[in-house]
């Protein structure tokens, strides 16, 4: 059953049909509600976009426990969220929403007999930053100490039996060379990428310009989002090739990507990947190795309250095959209380913020220089009692590297 047509121009009923289109898992903290307010808008523009292009206007995000906000400025003002699951078709419709922003952001981890100590491991790092090290022809640029990337080490603890080495590493990171102009194809990213510009549309919707790609335009993107996947991957594997003397190779998992042509993770696994998943927690607290798991159960979606909204609007089967397990466990924002209300001044919003220890309110534009943190392991645990994965290892922190 589809929702009605939406009033063409009436900006309200849109955030309100968005917002019955968004399915939260989150914690219920700031960084959810800061998420799903922002994230409203996102899909409202996906929503006109559907229907100017004779589509369903049924886009979902449905979010994970890590549920949160991107601290990306230009995803962030396209009223994108993170932590979830973007869904705008089945697969095979011919449009594409560049505003996602998919960069093939991932984690390797590899297994060590032995912890190396980090002295050698930071003169490894050097090393690699002085070398001239290309990946098909393209020279890489590394981000070991960019944004919250990083080389994390580790002690293993075993959970279930399985044969896992004593150490590990951790190795965040995505790619720098591919998100503008390159050689291999258009670009990740629409603002970086001359090429994308020339050949997205521009579709007007009451809150900004949404950015697409249509029909062959598609084809082309999916392609290079393919390769960009690869590359990142490859880009981990030989970063760890450079730092470690041999390694065993645990995962290599992307939480950044595309799942089909009408589908994106921003910020969570793919609950089907036949590997073993790491979700990655805060500094001085463990990580972990998981299995995820088909999700979610109709148990699941009947006790969250999303059963009867969900057929409603068409999307159960989306909620059924969400599949999602958190990669990390997401920002949070200690200083704020509240979202009281978002205000909408020349094409621009800016959101109205209660303080925890302050008089008065603060606006903000984007959440960018607000002091955050990293939540704890009550994600991981939230992420059990859905039945999104089972836990295999701990990851107890030994030290991390950002150079």
């Amino acid at each position: 059953m589809g929702i009605p047509k939406l009033l063409k121009g009436d900006k309200e009923n849109l955030l309100k049909q968005a917002k019955r289109h968004i399915f939260s898992l989150g914690m219920g903290d700031i960084g959810s509600a800061l998420c799903r307010v922002n994230m409203k808008y996102g899909i409202a523009k996906i929503h006109w976009m559907q229907e100017e292009l004779g589509m369903e206007p049924n886009a979902t995000f449905i979010s994970g426990p890590d549920e949160t906000i991107s601290r990306n400025v230009q995803r962030w003002g396209g009223g994108i969220g993170y932590g979830g699951k973007i869904s705008w078709g089945d697969g095979n419709e011919k449009v594409f929403v560049l505003d996602v922003m998919p960069n093939t952001c991932g984690m390797l981890v590899g297994g060590l007999d032995e912890l190396p100590s980090y002295e050698k491991l930071i003169r490894r790092v050097h090393n690699v930053l002085k070398e001239n090290i290309e990946i098909d022809g393209i020279p890489i640029d590394w981000d070991f100490g960019k944004g919250n990337h990083f080389i994390d080490l580790f002690k293993v603890r075993k959970l279930d039996g399985s044969d896992l080495p004593p150490y590990a590493f951790l190795i965040h990171s995505g790619n720098q060379e591919l998100k503008g102009d390159n050689p291999k194809g258009p670009g990740l990213y629409h603002h970086k990428s001359k090429e994308l510009q020339e050949i997205a549309e521009g579709i007007n919707t009451p809150f900004g310009v949404l950015h697409v790609l249509l029909d062959k335009e598609v084809d082309s993107y999916w392609k290079f989002c393919n390769y960009a996947e690869s590359f990142s991957k490859r880009r981990r594997v030989t970063a760890a090739n450079e730092i470690f003397d041999s390694f065993t190779e645990i995962a290599n998992i992307t939480h950044q990507g595309l799942l089909n042509k009408n589908e994106v993770l921003l910020g969570v696994n793919n609950s089907l990947e036949e590997s073993l998943l790491p979700i990655g927690t805060r500094a001085g607290l463990p990580s972990f190795l998981v299995t995820g798991k088909k999700n979610l159960t109709e148990e699941n979606i009947e006790n969250l309250g999303f059963t009867r909204r969900s057929q409603e609007l068409g999307v159960y089967h989306r909620l059924k095959n969400a599949n999602i397990v958190p990669h990390g466990t997401g920002y949070t924002f200690p200083e704020i209380l509240s979202v009281l209300e978002v205000k909408e001044i020349e094409t621009k919003r800016y959101f109205v913020v209660d303080m925890q220890n302050a008089v008065g309110h603060k606006i903000i534009n984007n959440p960018r220089d607000i002091p955050y943190t990293f939540r704890g392991q009550a994600v991981v645990l939230r992420s059990l009692e859905l039945g999104l994965c089972e836990i295999v290892a701990r990851l107890m922190p030994e030290y991390v590297i950002k150079v």
